[in-house]
């Protein structure tokens, strides 16, 4: 095997039903880290005052970096689904980086996609983060998958995306956050340790208990400025507002065009929102701008 650089090491996942696997498209980093959890098997009669480590029980994960959002449904909706799924990592082509070289360090595995992150930023590439929990034992491939070859990225630079917020938690959301820069989405699984002594193995367990989602954005802060009701837009005090009144309002994240990228296309997701923290800042001889994060009020649903 050629070391080249990158070391085209991929994550994929696999659709068992008939053994193909998919790429995690334009991926950018890979880490996979395999933990041996420890335990001190001193006691008070050992002599001398070294401890001495014991390895209880094995657990990996897997983190990925990728350009690629054009599957930002795909993912919710994986997250979401609260389930494993089949996880290998492989060496791939150098055609396209995304067939199968079957390398002798290739593995696959249950894991749970705990962590999403999407990033959208205006004239910026957007990016997802993707964390995955192991929840089985380490499986040495013992047959090739065949490779279901994804397509081009769809995403166009910045991907104009803006945050639309409602008046209160039955209205549809109509007004964007006015001047945002940026935008993200980040969703968690919160998993315990199932693992038990009568547990087979020596490999962790998880299950999940929760799920949680946050929001942040940061925009300008425009003095004497009229935002037409074409294109209508949250300013801060409208959200000092909502924060005063401490109640959820809807929310939805959507692609967005126009001359003030504020009409609303495509809705990614929506659901309800509380807003937690808004900090505006004014720097010296610099835009004032105000950040804000929101967290999510019950469930979220995937589109409109």
């Amino acid at each position: 095997m050629a070391t080249l650089k990158g070391q085209n090491l991929r994550i994929l996942t696999i659709d068992e039903t008939n053994n193909k696997a998919k790429c995690i498209a334009m991926a950018t980093s890979c880490t996979i880290t395999l933990t041996g959890n420890t335990d001190d098997a001193s006691t008070k009669d050992d002599v001398g005052m070294a401890s001495k480590p014991t390895i209880t029980s094995k657990s990996w994960s897997v983190q990925v970096e990728s350009l690629d959002v054009s599957d930002a449904g795909a993912m919710l909706t994986a997250i979401k689904s609260m389930t494993p799924f089949t996880l290998m990592w492989d060496e791939t082509s150098t055609t396209d980086n995304q067939s199968i070289e079957e390398a002798s360090y290739a593995r696959k595995g249950q894991a749970y996609l705990n962590d999403l992150t999407l990033q959208f930023d205006d004239r910026t590439n957007s990016a997802k983060s993707l964390q995955f929990q192991g929840t089985s034992a380490l499986e040495k491939l013992t047959t090739t998958p065949s490779t279901d070859t994804i397509a081009a990225g769809s995403y166009t630079k910045g991907q104009f995306v803006r945050l639309f917020l409602g008046a209160d938690n039955t209205a549809v959301p109509a007004a964007a956050i006015a001047y945002a820069r940026q935008l993200q989405l980040h969703i968690s699984l919160t998993l315990e340790n199932a693992t038990t002594k009568d547990t087979t193995g020596d490999w962790v367990i998880q299950e999940v208990t929760g799920l949680s989602y946050d929001i942040s954005t940061t925009a300008l802060v425009r003095s004497n400025d009229t935002i037409t009701s074409a294109v209508a837009g949250k300013t801060f005090g409208d959200l000092e507002d909502i924060y005063e009144a401490r109640t959820p309002v809807k929310f939805q994240i959507a692609n967005v065009s126009g001359d003030n990228q504020r009409t609303k296309g495509a809705v990614i997701v929506s659901g309800s929102v509380i807003i937690a923290t808004l900090t505006m800042n004014g720097p010296n001889r610099q835009n004032a701008d105000y950040t804000t994060a929101l967290n999510g009020y019950g469930a979220y649903t995937v589109g409109a």
